[in-house]
């Protein structure tokens, strides 16, 4: 088995495919969404987790509750993303660059996804290494 993480913590959505399942398991968004439930919860929860209610929707491989055998594509979408659309828009523009992000926090990935990947804004490394990005994980 094989799984893909696609999107940034303040992008529209998280996508994850998961390729190599097989088929006829039974398999039901209210069970994900019962563990993404469970995810949230626990000491140490910021800000964030108030406003996202992690729900998943299947895209693609399973049908009547059961799996296909096809890749398995699940979305979840970010509800915060609204309120970052000036900063994660994917057109080129000024206002994005203008408020590059060019402080490593410590603890995390910023510097050396910074330094592995030339990026001069470590925005570019911290919307995917990020905590939120767990919920494709666990989903």
């Amino acid at each position: 088995m094989r799984y893909l993480t696609a999107g940034e913590s303040h992008g529209p959505q998280l996508t994850t495919i998961l390729e190599g399942f097989p088929s006829q398991v039974p398999l039901l968004e209210s069970d994900v969404n019962a563990w993404l439930e469970k995810r949230q919860g626990g000491y140490g929860r910021g800000r964030r987790m108030q406003i996202e209610k992690d729900h998943v929707e299947f895209l693609s491989g399973v049908r009547s509750g059961r799996t296909t055998g096809a890749p398995i594509t699940l979305k979840i979408e970010n509800a915060d993303h609204k309120n970052w659309l000036e900063i994660m828009d994917v057109n080129p523009g000024g206002e994005p660059r203008k408020k590059a992000l060019t402080a490593a926090r410590p603890g995390h990935a910023d510097l050396v996804g910074g330094i592995k990947y030339r990026h001069k804004d470590l925005r570019d490394v911290l919307e995917r290494a990020s905590a939120r990005e767990t919920a494709s994980r666990v989903a």
